[in-house]
């Protein structure tokens, strides 16, 4: 347990840090990190990282390195561009216990930015929110990572154990990055994530997976469009089936998820096709986000999809003898529930508590993120931790700095705790 003396003054030291940190997060959401576009904001960390003294390692993720790990999720853009960083802090003696501090880089698209109230990536402060796409999902919790070490440094402190600052690229579609990060090596004895949780900590999340379904259609001229058969039409009674199964896997309740009315959500994301409005569309692609629980196996959910795909076209004319094919693309990710972490999560409750004076919430998401990669595959315990945002994925995505500075506090207070502290 900290010291209640050295607990206050890296609360005071986060405290006076944090208009730097905010100028610094906003320069961050600043820089468009869509996918494929990730180079310069990680060049942005990758030079913040060398300008404490930690050793970097800047290198770009190598698909056929991590191919046959478990864990990989299939790729359908090129990976020039993918590079990962890491900043890594060594003590002079080590004698406390390892920590990552992970996030993501890359952010999602913005959408028509007419819908925004100002420009997605022109963040700024309005009360107590800080605006721009990827402020909240989560760039403010990356740069966390980084305050909080920081303010031990302000102190003239630096970590007793080794300290992996990581910022990864393809979070939002594969967590490819991550995985590129175990395949290099780095391990620690437990993860911090901070990721936008509301002020709580992540106890189980979803298996999420995407793909796929490719239908093909008969064109002739709309003139006779009863003699041919339409792509784009024939995708509704597949689409359809699919959030039957949706509804079918709700009934099948998990305690975890006792909270959530509706936990399970199938999501047709993206849909195209045809090639010329006067003509039956030939072809029709949709791409689906689902989401499984604990226990339902990748290949059991793969089958469950093909066979439902599978059943609904052969009730149609057409597809009965042509039958849709489904690619899988993206997200192949495992649930992931918390375990084996009791030392970390009790460290993590009480330095919660001297940042919040509160209890530490426990919660549990529908979505998926990179704590899989540390419990499933590096038997690490994997804290999500995280400020409260609003609008992710969204318009006028936002954070909250009252919450990013007291997650702040919590980091630092855990890191302290967790790994000791030497003198700088």
């Amino acid at each position: 347990m900290l010291d209640q003396s050295l607990a206050a003054d890296i609360i005071g030291a986060v405290n006076a840090g944090f208009d730097a940190q905010v100028t610094e997060t906003a320069a961050l959401t600043a820089l468009p990190s869509l996918r494929g576009q990730e180079a310069t904001a990680q060049d942005f960390m990758a030079e913040r990282y060398r300008a404490r003294n930690l050793a970097v390692d800047h290198w770009k993720i190598n698909v056929a390195d991590i191919e046959h790990l478990p864990g990989f999720s299939p790729v359908a853009i090129s990976y020039d561009n993918a590079f990962n960083v890491v900043g890594t802090h060594r003590p002079r003696e080590a004698k406390g216990r390892s920590l990552i501090l992970n996030g993501h880089i890359d952010v999602v698209p913005t959408g028509p930015h007419d819908l925004w109230s100002r420009p997605p990536f022109q963040p700024h402060v309005e009360g107590d929110w800080l605006y721009g796409r990827g402020s909240g999902d989560m760039k403010a919790g990356l740069y966390a990572c980084l305050a909080a070490f920081d303010a031990l440094d302000r102190l003239g402190l630096r970590p007793a154990a080794p300290v992996h600052l990581q910022s990864v690229v393809e979070e939002e579609c594969t967590g490819n990055g991550a995985l590129a990060c175990l395949q290099r090596g780095y391990r620690a004895e437990a993860a911090i994530i901070p990721e936008p949780m509301g002020d709580a900590v992540l106890k189980a999340q979803l298996g999420v997976m995407w793909f796929q379904v490719k239908l093909r259609g008969k064109p002739v001229h709309v003139a006779y469009a009863g003699t041919g058969s339409n792509a784009i039409e024939a995708a509704y009674p597949i689409i359809q089936a699919l959030h039957t199964l949706e509804e079918r896997w709700n009934k099948d309740r998990h305690e975890i998820w006792g909270e959530h009315k509706h936990p399970i959500n199938f999501v047709v994301s993206k849909i195209e096709g045809g090639d010329w409005t006067s003509s039956v569309p030939a072809w029709c692609t949709f791409d689906m986000r689902i989401s499984f629980f604990p226990g339902m196996e990748l290949a059991r959910v793969r089958q469950e999809v093909e066979d439902t795909v599978r059943a609904a076209a052969a009730g149609h004319s057409y597809l009965a003898n042509n039958p849709p094919q489904v690619v899988y693309h993206g997200f192949q990710a495992e649930p992931y529930v918390l375990k084996n972490g009791d030392a970390a999560i009790a460290c993590l409750e009480g330095a919660h508590r001297l940042a919040f004076n509160a209890e530490l919430p426990k919660i549990a998401t529908t979505a998926t993120t990179d704590a899989r990669f540390f419990g499933l595959y590096a038997d690490t315990p994997a804290l999500v931790y995280g400020p409260l945002s609003e609008d992710i994925h969204g318009f006028d995505e936002r954070v909250s700095l009252s919450s990013l500075k007291k997650i702040t506090q919590g980091i630092a207070l855990f890191m302290a705790d967790w790994c000791g502290v030497e003198k700088r």
